[in-house]
């Protein structure tokens, strides 16, 4: 009865992190409707795009029955992710207009995939129980994982640098902290450390963007005050009762 309890809540959670994964795999569509219509990928950098498609394909595989048995929900979501991420790619070799850069791209997708073969193979041939196997996939799951959400850093310094959120939606970032909270309750329906960590990961990088975002905000602020101050005591005139009201 708790065991069918658990399973169901497990596979309720499961769904919702799903469906917030998809919202999350499609946020970048209206930067490629803009560079449908501009016909060119101008400044736009495809690392993010590799390095989710790597991930994906490391997480279908880790999801697969032999590997890690009952977890269907996260073949379904990165099976997804998979193919959303080679849409993006091919459009994105599709409208740049640089050949080394087409190329450069082209050769780190045959490289992803070659490694994710070669993985593939030695995990299946070489490991001969669903844990260890498991185990293998889930630490290198983990790498991808950090891969992917340090591959947006720079979006991380433009939002600090401007001391604006602009650049990192609120909507997009409070959908990435419940995707990750999603999966981390899911983690524990049973236990599976190697989805905990890393759904707590994202959590922790999603708060840590608002917290240097609001750090910077303060200091800021402080610094305004304090050359306020500075200004009052330079420019505030021969009434000293002036210079002692402003502090």
């Amino acid at each position: 009865m708790v065991s069918h309890l658990v399973n169901t809540v497990r596979n309720v959670v499961g769904i919702i992190g799903n469906v917030i994964s998809l919202f999350l795999f499609l946020s970048p569509v209206p930067t490629f409707v803009n560079i449908w219509k501009k016909g060119s990928v101008e400044q736009y950098s495809p690392v993010p795009y590799l390095a989710t498609l790597i991930n994906c394909l490391v997480w279908v595989l880790y999801g697969l029955p032999m590997v890690h048995p009952n977890s269907t929900l996260v073949i379904t979501i990165n099976g997804t992710g998979t193919a959303i991420e080679v849409v993006y790619l091919t459009l994105f070799l599709a409208f740049c207009k640089d050949k080394k850069k087409r190329l450069k791209m082209l050769l780190v997708i045959l490289v992803e995939l070659v490694l994710i073969g070669i993985l593939a193979a030695l995990v299946l041939t070489l490991v001969h129980t669903t844990e260890r196997r498991s185990m293998v996939v889930g630490i290198i799951a983990i790498v991808g994982n950090i891969m992917m959400y340090a591959s947006p850093l720079s979006v991380m310094k433009l939002v600090i640098t401007t001391k604006s959120v602009e650049y990192m939606p609120f909507s997009l970032s409070l959908a990435s902290l419940a995707n990750g909270i999603a999966w981390t309750i899911y983690a524990f329906l049973p236990f599976d450390p190697f989805i905990a960590l890393s759904a707590a990961a994202v959590v922790r990088h999603i708060l840590q963007v608002h917290k240097e975002n609001n750090s910077s905000k303060k200091r800021d602020q402080d610094r305004d005050e304090s050359s306020l101050r500075w200004s009052v005591v330079v420019h505030g005139g021969a009434d000293p009762k002036k210079t002692v009201r402003a502090f």
